[in-house]
């Protein structure tokens, strides 16, 4: 569902992204770790159409992003890091315009559905998203990937900032997604929620996957162990 072949992104002489080859298949979570720089946002953006590959190429649903820009994103939901709702717009209002820009009308009553399988509490359905945490901002954003039916997933950072509590509801949608069938790749720096969610996890360093993992087959230990190795960091102490 989500392929990247010798995807390459580079900016004159800089090279954002160097020959990324990665797959996430339909029911994984791919977690991307790495510091900031590492390439994992620039991977997300060329997926998502926003950015052109200097070479290789990234596919969704069989169909390359470059020249098929449009008809992917039908495929696609991202969530960034700051996710940006209408302020002024009740919870249900917000997703009633996004599902409406997807072509879908969606009664009330199928909204406030979305929203509840999102993990939003119903008292917050008719409230403005202005004074909405960043975690409930995040369950809007899970509820319009779910009206639009999306197969693949892209998330940037998005457990940044979150409280642990709305950290581990957010990796528990995931994981519902995850058994709907959806394949998520999300950018993180957060290697404790990659190991808990993550199907499969890769380690970025400039621009290049260094390392990759079964997130089963390697424990949280050896996983930080070989992230700290890989960033070049000094082992944490005891």
């Amino acid at each position: 569902m989500i392929t990247t072949n010798n995807l390459t992104k580079k900016y004159g002489d800089f090279t954002a992204l160097n020959q990324l080859s990665l797959t996430v298949n339909p029911g994984e979570i791919y977690c991307l770790l790495g510091a900031n720089g590492a390439g994992k946002s620039t991977t997300i953006n060329l997926l998502l159409g926003f950015l052109k590959p200097t070479s290789g190429v990234a596919l969704i649903n069989g169909k390359d992003v470059a020249t098929n820009t449009i008809s992917t994103k039908k495929d696609i939901a991202y969530i960034p890091e700051n996710l940006m709702l209408y302020p002024t717009l009740t919870a249900v209002e917000n997703l009633d315009y996004f599902s409406g820009i997807g072509g879908q009308k969606l009664p009330k009553e199928t909204l406030e559905s979305l929203l509840s399988q999102a993990g939003l509490q119903s008292d917050a359905f008719y409230k403005r998203t202005g004074a909405f945490s960043k975690g409930m901002r995040q369950k809007v954003g899970i509820a319009i990937a779910l009206a639009k039916e999306a197969k693949a997933l892209l998330l940037d950072e998005p457990t940044s900032g979150l409280d642990p509590k709305a950290s581990n509801e957010f990796g528990r949608l995931l994981q519902g997604l995850k058994q709907n069938n959806v394949a998520i790749l999300m950018a993180t720096h957060d290697l404790f929620r990659a190991k808990e969610i993550a199907t499969n996890i890769g380690i970025m360093k400039n621009g290049k996957l260094l390392e990759q993992f079964v997130s089963d087959e390697i424990s949280l230990p050896v996983l930080e162990e070989t992230y700290l190795k890989t960033m070049n960091y000094k082992e944490l102490a005891v």
